[in-house]
């Protein structure tokens, strides 16, 4: 499964229906994001049927960024039901990211 793409009306429902998500604050115009996205693909395929791998564009959902408080971009946020536990800000090794994940399967 591809990242789903979130929109603020879908977020909660989708990502309190996830039991571990992962979701990447991103814009267009962000050079950092850019780099991090092929990274945050492979690990939507990675964890396909065991996590929510999802990216909301800041500039189209600034509710969200808000919400999270989301103050530089890229910024991850890691969910378990529903609820952020951790955050990584800034590109990072793909490790960073599964290190996460694989500690709160």
């Amino acid at each position: 499964m591809a990242v789903k793409h979130l929109k603020t009306s879908e977020f909660e429902a989708a990502v309190g229906a996830a039991p571990l998500a992962m979701v990447d604050f991103w814009a267009s115009w962000c050079g950092p994001c850019k780099m991090l996205s092929p990274v945050i693909e492979s690990i939507a395929g990675q964890y396909e049927g065991k996590a929510l791998v999802g990216k909301v564009n800041v500039d189209e959902e600034p509710e969200l960024a808000r919400q999270f408080g989301v103050m530089s971009i890229p910024t991850v946020v890691f969910l378990k039901n529903g609820q952020e536990f951790d955050r990584k800000v800034g590109v990072m090794p793909p490790e960073t990211f599964t290190e996460v994940l694989e500690k709160n399967l």
